[in-house]
């Protein structure tokens, strides 16, 4: 017997042209805030916007850069409260700077899959949404 196979159902955010490079933007994806990021070469991705170290809505304003893990570069964000960092792809925290999360909350973003289509950015929704980095088509 096989698995069922679930399709991801994607919801039209914006239009790439209306985020900065290397700046985050808040968005509304099924009733959760998801903080979206583009990066230089037009990749964007999403991860949650709910800052586990401090409770508040601010990781789309948070710090984007990059950082060597495992002698690869990946790019991150620094959360603008506490300076924790994190990877945008994965939503792992690379560096808690000596901080625990909030009761409750995991120290790692959720991430949520992107796509750019015509132009268009689309971010997974749904519980078939398979976490993953953005892309661009």
């Amino acid at each position: 017997m096989t698995a069922p196979t679930l399709a991801t159902t994607w919801v039209r955010v914006c239009a790439l042209e209306d985020l900065a490079v290397e700046r985050g933007a808040a968005a509304l994806v099924d009733d959760v805030q998801v903080a979206l990021v583009r990066l230089v070469d037009d990749t964007v991705l999403a991860v949650q916007q709910l800052d586990p170290f401090c409770g508040s809505y601010v990781m789309s304003r948070g710090i984007v850069g990059s950082r060597a893990v495992d002698g690869v570069s990946v790019p991150t964000l620094a959360s603008p409260m506490y300076k924790q960092v994190f990877d945008l792809r994965t939503g792992s925290c690379l560096d808690t700077v000596g901080r625990v999360p909030l009761d409750g909350q995991d120290a790692d973003l959720r991430t949520w899959p992107v796509r750019v289509v015509a132009g268009v950015v689309e971010v997974g929704a749904g519980a078939d949404a398979a976490p993953g980095a953005g892309t661009t088509s």
